[in-house]
Formats: C-alpha cells, sequence, structure tokens
C-alpha cells in the first residue's frame, strides 16, 4: 500500500485554511500536514472552543483530505533558544507577552504541552517540532569551548523538555524533532546525544527531512539506518549544494534565494537529495506514515512546484516486497 503524501502547509501559512485545503487537494495530495501559526491550526482555539476540532476535520474532509501531523516548529523554537527581537516574529503574541527572555521559553514550555492537549482533541498522533538551542552559538569552538558548556545545552534539554514529554504521554503523542541546524539535534552524532539526555523516552523521536542532512554532507540514508525506530515522520524536502570557490557551506550571510549562496533549497527532484535510496531505507524500516512535503524553493512558483512535487514523490516511492517472499533468485535454490 502507497504511503500517504501530505502538503506541510508551513510555507504557505500566509493563506487562510481554506484555501490552503482547495489548493492541496487540487494539486493532487492524500492529505495535509497542518502548521501551528496562521489560522491553519491554532493551538488556543483547539482547547478552547468544543468544536474548534470538529470543524477543522470537517472542513479537510470536505476536501477529501487526511491529517496525519501537526506541526510546532516556531513555538518549539522558542523552548531552548537564547530570546531575542527574532523570536516576536515567529512566535504567538500570548506567548511572547512582555518579551522578557525567561518568561518566553517558560511559556514556549507550556504551549508545547498545551500542542500535545490539542493534537489529541483533534486526531493526530504526531506533532512535529523544532527544540531550539542554548548551545548553536557554541558551534565553532573559538574562542574553545569547555566540554562542560556542551553538557550543560544538553542538560537543559532534559530540564525543558521532560515536563512537556510527560504531558506528551500522558496524550498518547509522540514529539518529533526535525534534526536541522539551530537545533539541538543537527546531525547524526547531536540526535544521538539529544536522544541520551531525554534517556531514550518513547515520546521523542524525529521527523526525518533530508535536506537539512544533505547540505551539511551528512547521508540521510545513515541517518534512517541509525535510528529505525525513532522515524515518526518524514518531509520530502530537496537541497542542492552549488560552492563555486567564492563562498563555503556557511552561505556567506546571503539569504535564502541568492544565487552567491553555497546552498540552497529545491523543489524535490531537483536537487541532490537521494530519494531512491532513501525509500528503499524507509522499507528496511518498514516506515509507513506520511511523506509529508515541505516545499521550498526561491526560483520556482510555489503551485507549479508543489503540483510537480506531488507527482514525483508518487513516483518515487515504491512498497517494499512482502515479507517472507525470498529473494528474486530464491527459485534457483535447492
Amino acid at each position: 500500500m502507497a504511503r500517504p503524501v501530505t502538503l506541510f502547509t508551513g510555507q504557505w501559512a500566509d493563506l487562510p485554511i481554506e484555501e490552503m485545503a482547495r489548493k492541496t487537494a487540487e494539486f493532487g495530495y492524500d492529505g495535509i500536514e497542518l502548521a501551528c501559526w496562521g489560522d491553519h491550526f491554532e493551538v488556543d482555539k483547539a482547547l478552547a472552543e468544543d468544536d474548534y476540532c470538529s470543524r477543522k476535520r470537517e472542513l479537510l474532509e470536505n476536501h477529501d483530505l487526511q491529517c496525519l501531523a501537526i506541526s510546532a516548529h516556531l513555538v518549539g523554537q522558542a523552548v531552548l533558544d537564547p530570546i531575542d527581537e527574532r523570536h516576536k516574529a515567529i512566535i504567538p503574541d500570548y506567548v511572547w507577552g512582555d518579551g522578557d527572555p525567561d518568561g518566553v521559553n517558560q511559556r514556549a514550555v507550556e504551549e508545547l504541552k498545551n500542542t500535545a492537549r490539542a493534537a489529541q482533541k483533534f486526531g493526530v498522533d504526531v506533532v512535529n517540532g523544532f527544540t531550539g538551542s542554548s548551545i548553536w552559538h557554541l558551534n565553532y569552538s573559538f574562542p574553545p569551548v569547555p566540554d562542560e558548556m556542551i553538557t550543560a545545552g544538553f542538560d537543559l534539554l532534559a530540564e525543558r523538555f521532560n515536563p512537556i514529554l510527560d504531558v506528551f504521554g500522558e496524550c498518547g503523542i509522540k514529539f518529533a524533532l526535525e534534526v536541522h541546524p539551530t537545533e539541538i539535534a543537527f546531525d547524526i552524532y547531536s540526535a544521538a546525544r539529544a536522544l541520551e539526555a531525554l534517556d531514550h523516552r518513547e515520546e521523542f523521536g524525529f521527523n526525518f527531512d533530508p535536506s537539512h542532512l544533505h547540505w551539511q554532507g551528512v547521508d540521510p540514508v545513515d541517518f534512517i539506518r541509525a535510528f529505525p525506530d525513532r522515524i515518526y515522520h518524514v518531509h520530502i524536502k530537496d537541497a542542492i549544494v552549488t560552492l563555486n570557490g567564492k563562498t563555503g557551506i556557511l552561505a556567506s550571510h546571503l539569504n535564502f534565494g541568492d544565487a552567491r549562496r553555497g546552498w540552497d533549497f529545491r523543489s524535490p527532484g531537483r536537487g541532490g537529495v537521494n530519494f531512491e535510496e532513501i525509500m528503499r531505507a524507509l522499507n528496511e524500516i518498514d516506515y509507513q506514515g506520511p511523506l509529508s512535503i515541505e516545499w521550498e524553493d526561491s526560483g520556482m512558483d510555489r503551485d507549479f512546484g508543489a503540483r510537480e512535487a506531488c507527482e514525483f514523490t508518487r513516483k518515487v516511492d515504491f512498497p517494499a516486497p512482502p515479507k517472507g517472499s525470498g529473494a528474486f533468485d530464491s527459485a534457483f535454490e535447492n
């Protein structure tokens, strides 16, 4: 059975959910992964209004769309990050409050707890998101970074996320961290350390997104095989490395879409990610969840790209052979 192909709405939150649902269906998707910003999925209203979740489901069902996950990337970023003025633009006003950094961190923790409660009420069992990181700025070890400073960052992950994950567990919801630069986990080693810091509790796993691994030089297939029981959700997203001898992989403080960058995102199938091998690895671990397209390409019309990405993902996905069916040459065995 083919895995459902869904569209993540994070890059489309400028559109009202009614229009987004209509477009998603017209593009050919099976479902939609709702971002917890814009009016796509509002955690406070989901908990405060008795019929909010049922109305949202009815809207999606009218367009024959499933919803198997919601995503709380933006508020999650404010859990571990040292807060500054940038965060005001990405989190709800009631989480920002007076902007006091400690207060923002605390309110972000409570908002993620409420996101688990809202997910349970809405009827999904995965919340994708970010964690932020108190130690991302220490990634380049100069001035020299003592090991104790890195350890403190992972200790803070445990301190702030264990109470969040307690609520996720009570609600029967998984938190899927999108491994990503600026997060506490951004490659295989840091992802393993995050799991260790949280005592490998089952509520915490990963939203596998190959694009963020690819441009760093991390093999996405190795990531799947390193954490076969922790791939709770999958993003289909592509990236391309375009080093030209003038810029490095750190991108020279040039924004996305600037052709001078050393790497950028591309519509799925148009970058450097090897989706063929990724599908084989997902089959190895028997992943049957959604393939959710996080569409991002500064050089392409997004309606065209989203439609093409849906077609591409359906084409590149394929089932594993039935268990016990034997190898193709088993007929020659004695």
